[in-house]
């Protein structure tokens, strides 16, 4: 399949799952086709405020099958199909990424090739707050080239018991 038709592939399965899975109160984050084969994996990324479940994900693999055995997006061949959380390792691209992670520490390299890493304090639909070395640091999304969420295995101060993640959570 040409990579301009595997786009627009891609983009209209994203176009009919936005409404089934916006039901459910997720957001589709990627779509990704991967031949595999004489098969193709379709992969759908789903988030939501406050982080997505192993429930979640059931709920919106059932969905997505629907909307996928129900269109003939697909076409005849066949696929496997893959629902997944966001993860960590995908970049920041989006307000409600910013949003999602906030007092999460994040490296960001701006579009004049600097780096800067600071936690995340606050964000609106324009730009994102970091604190840098205990400073604020006010960063609009036009100059932000990449951002990342940096791991963080033992960070001073927390608590275990203030962890985000709930037990069952992908």
């Amino acid at each position: 399949m040409s990579s301009a038709k595997q786009d627009a592939v891609r983009d209209r399965i994203e176009a009919e799952l936005v409404d089934p899975l916006g039901a459910l109160g997720l957001d589709v984050e990627a779509v990704e086709i991967t031949p595999a084969g004489k098969r193709r994996i379709v992969r759908i990324a789903v988030d939501k405020d406050g982080g997505v479940t192993l429930d979640d994900v059931a709920d919106a693999t059932r969905g997505v099958s629907e909307v996928l055995d129900t269109s003939d997006v697909l076409g005849e061949q066949p696929y496997t199909l893959e629902v997944t959380s966001r993860g960590v390792d995908r970049p920041l691209t989006l307000p409600r990424h910013w949003r999602r992670n906030t007092d999460r520490l994040v490296k960001v390299t701006l579009t004049d090739d600097s780096v800067v890493t600071g936690r995340i304090t606050a964000s609106d639909d324009t730009s994102v707050t970091l604190d840098v070395d205990g400073s604020a640091r006010e960063i609009g999304y036009a100059d932000v080239a990449r951002a990342l969420v940096q791991i963080e295995f033992n960070r001073k101060g927390r608590k275990p018991a203030d962890d985000d993640d709930e037990e069952g959570e992908a």
